[in-house]
């Protein structure tokens, strides 16, 4: 096993790419669709509901970027083990990963049970918001050790390149959810109405099965991990590497929690409408963006085993496709958002008032995508041959030192529609530092490898 060659230094790199990233974009859209059909039917159970979600969405994407964060770490340190054809520090790694999720999944259950409700009533005294949201983000925090191992075993497969084994994982538990959503908000097949409450139930019911049957998978299919009871432990020197390699993605993730929260009560300030269109704009922009992290899905893992294998111009032809195809992604965005925002819009039920304020934001943030492929490509290669404070100085720039205070600053002209300009902003700073620290991040590779 220690000599045998992964097809990612051997696959021409086209090839490869595409084929270890199609399969991660096709579930990440499916992703995307289910986010949607959540807030789809639950804009049919009311507005407050439907708000709920939406101020909901800082503390799922804390759990989502510590579960992602660590899967990073993980994800990285197997493939450049594996590249150096270190098999048994491979098996450490993916051993020692499953004590990291199990400590994650314990951090949230205590948030979901105990912060729910303080949570959302800092942000509104709305009695129809705070008690769906309380319900929705104790269930969901509170059951998290499904989407924990869920993106733990997809990270397994990740990393030594069976992508389409981890898009299996995906899929199911996104149709699971997808098809249990009405039963259980509505009531049918004789299920109880549960609303918001049904709606959490089939998430964590997805994630569940979807982190069971990768587990499944992983012990059948991918001999390149070799799961083991005995060797399930912390590893304080491999915890190291994985969150030095992580942490920047956990945190970048916690700034982008706090920046929505931070949008959100700028925009409350104008009306529960403005956060309506907000918490719309984040279901949508999922359809871009998912396929554009699943190309960095499959590119992570190439990039980090070929820079083990000291192969530059690998890592070099990947990054270059890379780019391009987020680059034409992120186009299909931006014509969507500024030829359909109305439709769009009434995808969730939206009346004249988030017609009138939703319309102008959609076409306004989407000029943001012009540069946002670009940045997001160039943040994974940060992390992927261990430059990942590169990543985090241009996330905290973008979002806390740039869009957060011009949103703030906007918001004093009392017109929405200027509210919205902080993010082609934003993104043009982000685009300026990308570039920068990508240069300086391929000088570090060539001097490392002494290429």
């Amino acid at each position: 096993m220690e000599t045998r060659e992964n097809k990612m230094g051997v696959m021409p790199v086209g090839k490869l790419l595409f084929s270890m990233a199609i399969p991660m974009m096709i579930s990440m859209l499916l992703q995307a669709l289910y986010n949607v059909v959540d807030s789809y039917f639950v804009s049919r159970v009311s507005q407050d509901a439907f708000n709920a979600l939406s101020l909901a969405f800082p503390l799922q994407a804390l759990m989502i970027g510590l579960g992602a964060g660590t899967g990073l770490g993980v994800n990285a340190l197997i493939s450049r083990s594996l590249g150096e054809k270190r098999q048994d520090m491979a098996d450490r790694v993916a051993n020692t990963g499953i004590v990291l999720f199990a400590l994650c999944a314990l951090l949230f259950a205590v948030i979901g049970f105990t912060c729910s409700g303080p949570f959302f009533r800092t942000q509104t005294d709305v009695a129809g918001i705070v008690d769906a949201g309380e319900v929705y983000c104790t269930i969901c925090l509170g059951f998290s050790f499904g989407i924990f191992y869920q993106f733990c075993f997809e990270r397994f497969l990740q990393a030594t390149g069976r992508t389409s084994l981890s898009m299996v994982t995906q899929i199911t538990g996104a149709v699971i959810n997808i098809i249990l959503d009405p039963i259980l908000i509505f009531g049918y097949l004789g299920f109880p109405a549960m609303g918001v409450r049904g709606a959490a139930i089939a998430t964590v019911l997805g994630q569940i099965v979807a982190a069971i049957l990768g587990l499944f998978i992983n012990i059948r299919y991918n001999p390149d991990v070799r799961l083991r009871p005995s060797e399930m432990r912390w590893r304080s020197d491999i915890a190291a590497e994985v969150y030095k390699i992580g942490f920047p993605s956990i945190l970048m993730q916690c700034v982008g929690s706090f920046l929505v929260f931070g949008m959100n009560q700028i925009l409350l300030t104008f009306s529960t409408v403005a956060t309506a269109v907000y918490g719309a704009y984040f279901k949508l922009q999922s359809f871009i963006f998912m396929p554009v992290f699943g190309l960095n899905n499959g590119m992570v893992p190439i990039i980090s085993y070929n820079f083990g294998a000291r192969r530059p111009d690998r890592v070099k032809q990947t990054i270059r496709l890379s780019v391009i195809t987020a680059i034409g992604i992120m186009l299909v965005g931006v014509l969507m958002f500024e030829l359909f925002p109305a439709q769009l819009l009434r995808i969730f039920d939206a009346d004249a008032a988030m017609l009138r304020d939703g319309v102008p934001a959609f076409r306004i943030i989407a000029t943001s995508y012009l540069f946002a492929g670009f940045c997001i490509i160039a943040g994974s290669v940060f992390q992927a041959i261990g430059n990942p404070m590169h990543s985090l100085i241009v996330s905290i720039c973008r979002q806390l030192v740039v869009l957060l205070p011009a949103a703030y600053l906007l918001s004093l002209t009392r017109r929405l529609e200027l509210v919205w300009l902080s993010y082609p902003i934003a993104e043009i700073m982000s685009l300026i530092l990308s570039v920068y620290f990508l240069r300086k991040t391929m000088r570090s590779m060539h001097e490392q490898l002494g290429d």
